[in-house]
């Protein structure tokens, strides 16, 4: 690949996903679009940027951009942040939602939807008297080949096996062949819907949690802001947002607050902890 053809994958990504790739990523491009160049007839990824380069925008830009996006996913990933949402994020707002009996969560860049199905088995599993309320929860991803797999539930033995407890996995799953297909009492619990967080969002309900989970550390300074500042305007006031361990909000956004719970570390805006109203949205 030559690096006139590097640069324009990089622009496209950047253009349309808002993911940023610095020189020396030139490995992730090839490793990514070698795939789809030969599964298109292109001898080279010089000739797929080409082709690219002389075309108006279409389904294959498209797919060349869901192919460099990430989609790494497990079930309960890196563990304490789920350890907290069960023993304090949720009960707490379960207090807070008495009256209302509705909860809603969001989890974006879903991929597969392992992030998404964990919240509901967590739900399922743990709070038996929320199959009274009304629980929506909500994944969402650039990419709609992900979202196709995440809406039908199967996973190999490998994707079963990441984070995902046996006793879990025998009895909210059933096999078939060599995969393992999540039951319906828990796939029906999660809506899955495209959503490109670095274009214009579409209208939201107003969330209780939302998890937007090592997204930022591919943005460039202004649209992590841009999507901190759109994340301020769903979140309810006493709302609680996750980010990836390695994310931070620092000289990002000052109007939420950082709040560790039990050994993850949550974000809340100003004031939530003691009653006061939201600012800054």
């Amino acid at each position: 690949m030559t690096a006139a053809a590097f640069e324009y994958f990089r622009r496209l990504v950047m253009e349309r996903a808002g993911i940023v790739l610095d020189p020396g990523k030139e490995y992730l491009i090839e490793s990514r679009l070698g795939p789809v160049a030969r599964s298109q007839g292109f001898g080279s990824l010089d000739e797929l940027a080409s082709c690219l380069a002389g075309s108006g925008q279409g389904p294959l830009h498209r797919q060349v951009v869901e192919a460099v996006a990430t989609n790494e996913t497990a079930w309960f990933r890196d563990a304490h942040p789920f350890e907290a949402i069960k023993n304090a994020v949720l009960p707490g707002l379960i207090e807070a939602r008495a009256a209302e009996r509705r909860l809603d969560i969001w989890s974006a860049a879903v991929s597969t939807g392992q992030e998404a199905y964990t919240l509901a088995l967590t739900i399922r599993e743990f709070f038996p008297t929320l199959r009274e309320w009304t629980i929506s929860i909500l994944g969402t991803d650039l990419a709609t080949d992900v979202l196709d797999r995440a809406r039908i539930g199967r996973y190999s033995q490998l994707e079963i096996t990441r984070g995902l407890p046996a006793r879990l996995r025998v009895k909210y799953f059933r096999r078939d062949g060599p995969d393992w297909v999540i039951r319906d009492e828990i796939r029906t619990m999660v809506e899955f819907r495209e959503l490109n967080l670095a274009e214009q969002w579409p209208v939201l309900p107003p969330m209780d949690l939302v998890l937007m989970r090592n997204v930022l550390i591919y943005f460039d300074i202004e649209l992590k802001k841009a999507s901190l500042r759109r994340v301020r305007q769903v979140l309810r006031p006493d709302g609680y947002l996750l980010l990836g361990g390695a994310e931070t909000m620092l000289a990002l956004d000052d109007t939420f607050e950082r709040e560790p719970v039990e050994r993850a570390v949550f974000y809340r805006l100003n004031g939530a902890g003691t009653g006061t109203e939201r600012v800054g949205v």
